[in-house]
């Protein structure tokens, strides 16, 4: 999970050498947590949440094939 996060993020940021994902396992529960430049924020963040969520809804949905639940914490 932690590199599909890194991989969406990378395409949407100016600065891809600055985005870093950590990954926290805790049973089935994962944390995911996403740091990138303060100047990227609001590109992965989008109006409204929309990019965040749509991340997140690409996440959850592959982390349903292997019976996971995923956080994503944007940072």
């Amino acid at each position: 999970m932690k590199e599909l996060v890194e991989v969406i993020a990378k395409a949407l940021v100016d600065h891809p050498d600055e985005v870093v994902v950590t990954e926290k396992n805790e049973g089935k529960n994962i944390r995911i947590q996403l740091h990138v430049a303060p100047s990227d924020m609001g590109k992965v963040i989008g109006k409204q949440g929309r990019i965040a969520k749509a991340i997140r809804s690409v996440v959850k949905a592959a982390s349903s094939k292997e019976d996971l639940r995923v956080d994503v914490d944007i940072d």
